[in-house]
């Protein structure tokens, strides 16, 4: 836990993303539970101090990703926006879900990179390791069975096979400038026993690495076998579903052709059943003529009847009106007789009014 809120103060983010985070289901080793409810943070930190790369996330206060790059791990793509680790020293696999194919490919682009710088930097480590391990094991005398101490079991896997002599072993004990001279045999005895009982200190150390390493590689070995036993098995399941699938692809076939055997009768039925109701809607539309033109029928016997009264009618208008005329006629020619009679008396009486002013004057 401490390693771990350390991060802030010894390492740097040097790449970060955002991706939902999943992890293998434990008990099936195939359904993926997701440990974060939204897409979240994914950054490579480097620390400086130790040369490890991690992967690293937080869910809020929660670390859901806290995994180390190794040499021998692996980042696979499994589909455009999905890809996966398998992390063994924390016993499970991590899965990403980017929102876009570029984002992923990045994120790839640069586990490969931290990737091969980690193995450069372990290759570094073990030649560091070598050079300074060879004069101890040369003095040490052969001393290869000591017990594992407590001192050597820190760190991560990778630490653990590449210790740093320098750091862990004891400081070599140098003579002062007060030391008695070559001839007291008495001290130059306890030195070198104190420098015997260092260097056999430093091969313990070494020693309890290479051991505890041992146990990491069997224990690896094992999680091959086993992984290897589970592809094998994967491998026969999926003989056996090629071989369900090749019985399933022959029914597939046949039931194939008769669904098109099938939608063929269907269509033609379906055309039948169309021109069915084109005739039904002719039928229907000659019966609805056929009473229409019964319906004119009627109508143009009654039109015939109505036109001989309205004949009659019209003979008996026209003789009416030639009456009528005959009647003005005559009913003018009385009046122009009135009228002459009228002109008449009117001359009559102006020629009397005529008179009767003559006379009024004479008077």
């Amino acid at each position: 836990i401490h390693d771990f809120y350390s991060v802030s103060f010894r390492e740097q983010p040097i790449f970060s993303t955002r991706a939902h985070v999943f992890q293998i289901d434990p008990n099936t080793k195939k359904n993926w539970v997701p440990t974060s409810k939204h897409a979240v943070t994914v950054s490579y930190f480097y620390d400086s101090t130790r040369n490890v790369y991690r992967i690293i996330s937080l869910d809020g206060s929660k670390a859901i990703i806290n995994s180390t790059i190794t040499p021998n791990m692996t980042f696979t793509k499994t589909s455009q926006k999905f890809g996966q680790w398998a992390d063994s020293r924390a016993n499970t696999v991590y899965g990403l879900g980017f929102s876009s194919e570029h984002h992923l490919s990045k994120f790839a682009e640069k586990f490969q990179e931290f990737k091969e710088a980690a193995r450069l930097a372990k290759e570094k480590s073990q030649e560091k390791m070598e050079l300074t391990s060879t004069p101890s094991q040369e003095s040490a005398g052969g001393d290869i069975q000591s017990p594992l101490t407590p001192e050597s079991i820190n760190g991560t896997d990778d630490e653990r096979t590449t210790p740093e002599v320098t750091q862990n072993s004891e400081p070599r004990a140098e003579p002062t400038q007060n030391a008695l001279p070559f001839t007291h045999s008495s001290t130059i005895s306890k030195h070198w026993e104190a420098e015997l009982a260092t260097l056999k200190g430093n091969n313990a150390k070494l020693t309890a690495a290479l051991l505890e390493s041992t146990a990491n590689v069997k224990q690896w070995k094992q999680q091959l076998a086993a992984y290897q036993e589970e592809a094998e098995r994967l491998h026969k399941r999926v003989t056996e579903l090629e071989c369900v699938s090749s019985q399933a692809n022959a029914v597939h076939t046949h039931k194939t052709e008769l669904n098109q055997t099938i939608q063929e009768l269907e269509s033609t039925l379906k055309k039948k059943e169309e021109e069915i109701e084109g005739l039904k809607q002719e039928i229907e539309n000659a019966r609805e003529l056929q009473a229409q033109r019964d319906s004119l029928t009627q109508k143009l016997q009654e039109v015939e009847i109505r036109n001989k009264d309205l004949e009659g009618q019209l003979a008996d208008l026209e003789q009416r009106l030639e009456k009528s005329q005959n009647e003005q006629e005559a009913f003018r020619n009385n009046l122009k007789t009135l009228l002459e009679i009228l002109d008449g008396k009117i001359f009559e009486l102006t020629e009397l009014r005529d008179n009767l002013a003559k006379l009024i004057e004479c008077s």
